[in-house]
């Protein structure tokens, strides 16, 4: 029996979102400050920088108003 070869997984580069809190949470829904927990944004004018996958694309839709999103 012969083991076939696999090749290794091509993997491309991961694209990346920067998102940046632009707002307070202070009288928003619950739900929306939960999406910006999901994010990883922690308080106003800190950023970070995440996969561009539609899942957080969704999340950034959904707080719009709340954040800056640059490519």
């Amino acid at each position: 029996m012969t083991q076939s070869k696999t090749s290794p997984a091509k993997t491309t580069p991961a694209k990346t979102i920067k998102v940046t809190q632009i707002k307070g949470l202070i009288g928003t829904k619950q739900s929306h400050r939960d999406t910006i927990r999901g994010l990883g944004l922690r308080r106003i004018n800190h950023t970070v920088q995440l996969e561009d996958t539609p899942c957080v694309r969704g999340m950034i839709n959904k707080v719009f108003y709340l954040v800056k999103c640059e490519a």
